[in-house]
């Protein structure tokens, strides 16, 4: 991982380097995870050179108070952070102190009893299940080249038709999709959780016709998805044609790759699909992340018997 300089002693620079190297070899922290808590610590040592009148070693962390969490949580609300990124910093600054709490290091207690700032509740944004076949429909891919407009159209695909991840989908290989017979399609999700998930003949088709079309060479290990000179396919292409999709078809900000995987899950329990199976297909560690989708189809049936109510 790349260091970035900081405020802070040498001893409190390795202990941190120490515990950034044990999330992702035991716990098998996502990378992007990882870069949040570097950055995230990162910021709590350059506020504490300013809070303690110099940079920080292990004996300041030591003698660390609530009220001196309190005062960096301030600071940066002050800097217009909001509530989910102060979470996630006050996250890491207790995870970090945990692992020196068991080294015989510090002591976590302070953290662990302040309050995490409360998030706001938002609801998942799905599309409507015709915008959705819309968008993954090859006939209105807007690439000029033919082999590109069925990559996109296939990426998408498996977005709303598995439920994944767009990393996920740009992190399947050439040898995960080979025959025309398969139905599942196994994943590799956040933290290195492997997962099962279906493979819709649609998507089938759609992958097909890609690697039918694309003038790339596809080596069984190398990804499926390239981009336009051979390369592997990066996520900002995909997130750039939607952008193009939502501007042609008149669809709301609201529709990205990622609404896609929202509207699979959505769309499943609209129509019968029971939580926990909804939740093994998603690869959500807690049924709770899962649960939001209740809110979705709720508010879909409220807004339904609002719009069609004599009464309402």
């Amino acid at each position: 991982m790349q260091e970035f300089l900081v405020s802070a002693k040498a001893d409190l620079m390795e202990a941190r380097a120490g515990w950034l190297s044990a999330l992702g070899r035991e716990r098998r922290l996502a990378a992007l995870t990882l870069e949040a808590y570097e950055r995230d610590t990162r910021q709590f040592f350059q506020f504490l050179t300013g809070h303690c009148g110099g940079p920080p070693g292990l004996s300041d962390i030591a003698d660390l108070r609530p009220a001196d969490l309190r005062a960096f949580l301030a600071y940066r609300r002050k800097e217009g952070v909001g509530a989910r990124t102060l979470g996630r910093g006050l996250a890491a600054i207790r995870s970090f102190l945990r692992h020196l709490e068991r080294r015989g290091l510090a002591n976590a207690a302070g953290a662990a009893s302040l309050r995490s700032p409360k998030l706001p509740k938002s609801l998942p944004r799905p599309l409507t299940a015709p915008d959705a076949r819309r968008v993954v429909s090859a006939g209105e891919q807007l690439a000029e080249e033919p082999w590109i407009a069925a990559r996109n159209a296939a990426v998408l695909t498996l977005l709303y038709g598995s439920g994944l991840r767009i990393s996920e989908a740009l992190g399947i290989t050439a040898s995960q999709i080979a025959g025309k017979g398969e139905t599942i399609l196994r994943i590799t999700g956040k933290g290195g959780k492997t997962r099962l998930t279906p493979m819709l003949p649609v998507a089938l088709q759609a992958v097909g016709e890609y690697r039918r079309l694309c003038p790339h060479h596809l080596p069984p290990n190398g990804p499926l998805f390239r981009g336009a000179r051979g390369g592997p396919l990066d996520p900002s292409v995909v997130q750039r044609e939607m952008r193009k999709l939502r501007s042609a078809l008149n669809l709301p900000d609201s529709a990205t790759p990622h609404a896609l995987r929202h509207s699979f899950a959505t769309h499943l329990l609209a129509r019968g699909g029971d939580l926990r199976t909804i939740q093994e297909l998603l690869g959500h560690a807690s049924l709770s992340t899962t649960q939001l989708y209740t809110g979705v189809d709720t508010s879909r049936l409220l807004d339904i018997y609002d719009k069609a109510h004599p009464r309402a």
